[in-house]
């Protein structure tokens, strides 16, 4: 048998992890579908937080999941944290993530802001910026990545936070 037949490439693919292994959803009060009342930025009558979040599948040598908050309906807001990027810490290889608090960058148990949101005046924000679109229906996703100690990003994962 050779050492590279296409036989023991189709296994090594398989035993492989992949990027999509990692999987990550919210948790209660959100439901992926709809942003929960009073979660929308305080423009709007809110006092948002990001939403708390379950996540299995979390490689080896892991050490921050960095979470990208977006609008996918607003283009200026709708890739590479535009709503916000936060880091929190792991240990293990599934965890249960806390909502923190939206427009701070004052955040609890080692959880910290990358990236500020790239909203401006009123809608400036030191941390996260909760939905804002005043409730017209816009989608809002995050995109989770699992970060080594020397920042590589070892896996990925889409989470959909529901419409406002």
């Amino acid at each position: 048998m050779k050492l590279f037949s296409p036989v023991f490439a189709l296994l090594i693919a398989v035993a492989t992890p992949t990027l999509a292994d990692m999987n990550a959803r919210v948790s209660a009060p959100w439901d992926g579908k709809k942003v929960p009342a009073g979660q929308q930025c305080t423009l709007h009558g809110g006092k948002g937080k990001t939403p708390p979040f379950q996540v299995t599948a979390i490689p080896a040598g892991t050490v921050m999941l960095v979470v990208e908050y977006n609008d996918k309906s607003f283009s200026k807001l709708s890739s590479k944290g535009g709503h916000g990027t936060i880091g929190y810490p792991v240990k293990g290889t599934s965890g249960t993530f806390p909502a923190v608090p939206g427009l701070s960058a004052n955040l609890p148990d080692g959880v910290r802001v990358i990236k500020k949101a790239r909203s401006t005046g009123d809608y400036a924000s030191a941390g996260y910026l909760p939905p804002c679109s005043g409730g017209r229906g816009n989608k809002y996703q995050a995109d989770v990545k699992a970060v080594s100690a020397a920042g590589k990003v070892l896996a990925k994962a889409k989470m959909d936070l529901g419409r406002y």
